[in-house]
């Protein structure tokens, strides 16, 4: 009898923390490939999950379109309580400590000439046709559509919207398949989109890092990190704990999706205020 009453008593208190467990509340696009997907594929997924492991909780996630707005009608309403992938210092919003540091590639068939530039200033950019990743009205375009834009190359430059066709299953996607048609010569992509499309692209695809990384006062190299509300000073402490305790853990996951990384220690500071159009979230 006292046996089968401990026995109750325990499944009862385990009832009791089941019903309690917390709960990480997540801000994401269903459709973001390779950043996140609502069937969680994505790598940010990924590394939620295991941030959420580490903090003995369970991932529930709103679900929102990276548009203009969104942080406002999630975050800002208090649906969520964490949006990963964001600018480290976006000004909306206070971030953890990055998590990983990438940049700006430029992206060309192998074995072609264009497989050799680095830089913004190469002079054979002048001949090339560019794909650049544009925001249009929705946003200040990137980076390396800014760049190129100052060097009078506008008329080299085929814009790929950052968006895509959110009807298709991976709308970053087309500006890689371009490069690998020969519909432009190049591109210059974000790095963690270009270097998880590029993976066992036919014909093979390199990635190059652009320099200058900073030019005219503009960043091609991004910190990237988890955002919350400023207030919620406790819960970042909380994330910036298990995103240390997880480094490495993490920095496997960006190469299994062929993330572009570059030590954050080593590296020169990134850009902060804005980052590249994946990240920088619109309040």
């Amino acid at each position: 009898m006292g046996r089968r009453r401990g026995t109750l008593i325990l499944a009862t208190l385990l009832f009791a923390c089941g019903a309690e467990a917390r709960e990480l509340r997540v801000c994401a696009d269903p459709n973001n490939l390779p950043f996140s997907r609502e069937d969680r594929s994505g790598f940010e997924n990924r590394i939620v999950e295991l941030v959420a492991r580490d903090l003995g909780a369970q991932v529930r996630y709103t679900w929102w379109a990276q548009r203009r707005g969104n942080v406002r009608n999630t975050l800002g309403e208090g649906d969520c309580d964490v949006v990963p992938g964001v600018a480290s210092g976006v000004d909306t919003l206070s971030t953890t400590s990055p998590y990983y540091r990438s940049t700006y590639v430029f992206v060309a068939r192998a074995g072609t000439r264009w497989a050799k530039v680095a830089s913004l200033d190469d002079a054979a950019l002048r001949e090339a046709t560019v794909g650049v990743q544009l925001i249009g009205d929705d946003g200040a375009n990137p980076p390396p559509a800014q760049a190129l834009a100052r060097r009078g190359l506008v008329a080299n430059v085929r814009g790929y919207t950052v968006y895509g066709d959110y009807a298709d299953s991976t709308p970053q996607r087309p500006i890689l398949d371009a490069v690998a048609r020969g519909d432009v010569d190049l591109a210059v992509a974000w790095g963690p989109t270009a270097g998880y499309f590029a993976r066992g692209s036919v014909p093979p695809l390199t990635l190059t890092p652009v320099s200058p990384w900073l030019d005219a006062g503009v960043p091609m190299v991004f910190d990237i990190s988890m955002g919350v509300r400023r207030e919620d000073r406790a819960l970042r402490r909380e994330l910036d704990a298990a995103l240390a305790r997880n480094r490495e853990a993490i920095a496997r996951i960006l190469a299994e999706y062929g993330v572009p990384q570059l030590p954050i220690e080593a590296a020169p500071g990134a850009g902060s205020a804005s980052g590249p159009p994946e990240t920088a979230r619109n309040p």
